[in-house]
């Protein structure tokens, strides 16, 4: 199982399509699960696709070190 963070454009938008996508690397799963409440990738499993809030974002991206679109709805959920 692994996480995965997505971006979409923001409701109402004409394509639906998925415009970011990012899996994360498993060492930096329980800091992301931390950010996002999730006691365990099962949880999250449980959640399914949750969005996440703009300081949510801000924390992931502090822990991964990576930028993620903030003109972007963005969501997480776990893949098995």
């Amino acid at each position: 199982m692994f996480l995965c963070v997505a971006g979409f454009f923001p409701d109402g938008h004409e394509n639906e399509c998925v415009q970011f996508e990012l899996d994360v690397a498993p060492e930096f799963n329980q800091a992301v699960l931390d950010r996002v409440g999730w006691s365990s990738l099962e949880e999250g499993v449980r959640h399914g696709v949750v969005a996440l809030t703009a300081t949510q974002v801000r924390q992931i991206e502090s822990v991964l070190g990576q930028p993620i679109p903030s003109d972007l709805d963005i969501c997480i959920s776990v893949f098995a």
